[in-house]
């Protein structure tokens, strides 16, 4: 499946926005979103429980971790309009195309690139049918 090197990302900073404050991603918004406690965060970004942190301290690590996933969260809001309710669902339910696995526990189990791509075919296919 070829795709748009530019798929990455959302196209329309209004969604990419809906997840980042000031050009740092907005780490309630995300954790909201992905209904994530602070262990779930840890676990799903590989990094040590103390670590997780929504302040000037917060490791490098897990600012990009919350980047990628506020990227993801975004190319989702674009395919559902900014439906905040939708993209919730759409994270939360057992996807039949993923092993009935939710988005959400993709991420959480570390399978975040492959959710990724997973994302932006099904938008390029969507876009092309």
């Amino acid at each position: 499946m070829e795709t748009n090197i530019f798929s990455s990302i959302p196209s329309n900073d209004r969604y990419l926005s809906m997840f980042f404050h000031r050009n740092q991603p907005d780490y309630d918004k995300i954790r909201q979103v992905l209904n994530f406690n602070k262990k779930e965060i840890a676990a799903a970004a590989h990094v040590p429980l103390e670590s997780v942190r929504n302040d000037n301290r917060i490791s490098k690590e897990l600012l990009d971790r919350l980047k990628e996933w506020a990227v993801l969260l975004g190319l989702v809001a674009e395919y559902f309009e900014g439906n905040t309710h939708k993209i919730e669902l759409w994270f939360r339910m057992p996807n039949p195309l993923l092993g009935n696995i939710s988005p959400r526990d993709m991420i959480r189990f570390g399978r975040f690139k492959k959710l990724h791509q997973f994302i932006q075919n099904a938008l390029h296919e969507n876009k092309h049918s």
